[in-house]
């Protein structure tokens, strides 16, 4: 399989209300997507960038940059190209993990088309769906968020999660608990907004029994997260800090934590997704899939490889109504609190011609 193009589309995705988190509000999800044209078809990508450097280093101006000057080029030299090949390929660049991640999907989509097989069944999924949780932003005021929360639980999601910053976490964690009682699946996501003296703070959350805290502390602090976990009943689990196999072994070694967020774009792809679920089942430790506001593209895959047998938790993997009023593939509808895993080949779902159209900024084709 060789690639002989491979067009790079800018979309601006309208979100049904904005979605603010400890570094920013969101109102509309700008996305880059790839189609790559092979000599065996054609592949989808999406990448996970958002539109500033605030979740992480990368961001999405800057990954259309680097494949156009750099990553693209480099496969454009391959006399073949294979889903195993992308990452060698591309390893001499440093970083920009979510730009690579974005042009390994794509060759596997069509990879995958030209073989007859799914994303699923090629990752090892033992299941047909899997259980949807619901990210809920930071908001105005509690009798909002609970009014919000009582939605998703009326709608069916399995998992609720809050994303907190200092002065938006005991209160409303308390509150949520006081409403829906015990029983209600409940996690935090801090998104590196706290330290370490922040610590007899956050133990404060331990007496809601959530199922774990996540990326309290900045990313590349693993041995404070250590010391953190050894001073809160709450789980603590890693998104920003785990961006490889081997740093999840690390984080695991040190008792960084006691769960993982797997977010493919985030540490390069879906085959290192797939070794750092592997390695983290080796270890006991829980997995779940997190989301980045994908559209329909980025949801089917994540939804793929959150039906491999280590995803023992609800993810970010919400309907696309959650996000989007129209999505660019036939919609992800949750039933009974569950996502339908797609088993059609490659990534399952392709774009509509027309709502893509609609949504388009810019389109830009690149050629060896």
């Amino acid at each position: 399989m060789k690639i002989t193009g491979v067009e790079l589309r800018r979309i601006a995705m309208p979100l049904v209300s904005p979605f603010r988190t400890s570094f920013g509000t969101q109102t509309t999800r700008d996305l880059l997507l790839l189609r790559v044209e092979t000599t065996v078809g054609d592949g989808w990508g999406e990448c996970a960038t958002m539109t500033s450097p605030v979740y992480s280093s990368e961001y999405t101006a800057a990954a259309a940059d680097v494949l156009r000057r750099h990553l693209l080029p480099a496969l454009f030299a391959r006399p073949e190209v294979t889903p195993w090949t992308v990452a060698p390929a591309l390893a001499s660049f440093k970083g920009h993990r979510m730009a690579k991640g974005a042009v390994e999907m794509a060759v596997l989509d069509a990879w995958l088309r030209a073989r007859s097989l799914s994303f699923a069944s090629w990752l090892g999924a033992t299941t047909d769906r899997v259980a949807a949780g619901v990210s809920v932003g930071i908001m105005d005021s509690v009798p909002e968020l609970l009014d919000t929360v009582e939605g998703y639980l009326e709608d069916g999601y399995r998992r609720i999660k809050l994303k907190i910053q200092p002065g938006w976490d005991v209160e409303p964690v308390r509150a949520v608990r006081e409403r829906f009682g015990a029983d209600v699946p409940l996690q935090v996501d801090a998104n590196t907004a706290y330290t370490l003296a922040d610590a007899p703070h956050l133990a404060r959350l331990d007496e809601f029994g959530l199922l774990l805290i996540e990326q309290p502390l900045d990313e590349e602090d693993m041995r404070a997260h250590a010391q953190l976990a050894r001073q809160l009943r709450t789980p603590v689990c890693l998104d920003e800090s785990v961006v490889s196999a081997r740093s999840a072994a690390d984080a695991i070694a040190m008792g960084a934590c006691s769960g993982v967020n797997i977010k493919p774009g985030r540490v390069g792809g879906y085959l290192e997704a797939r070794r750092i679920h592997d390695v983290s089942a080796a270890h006991g430790v829980a997995v779940w899939c997190g989301g980045m506001l994908e559209t329909g593209l980025g949801r089917a895959a994540n939804v793929a490889l959150a039906a491999l047998p280590g995803f023992t938790l609800p993810g970010d993997v919400s309907a696309s109504g959650r996000y989007f009023r129209t999505d660019i593939t036939e919609p992800f509808v949750l039933r009974d609190g569950h996502l339908d895993v797609p088993d059609g080949a490659g990534l399952g779902v392709t774009p509509v011609p027309g709502l893509l159209v609609d949504v388009t900024t810019s389109t830009e084709w690149i050629t060896p």
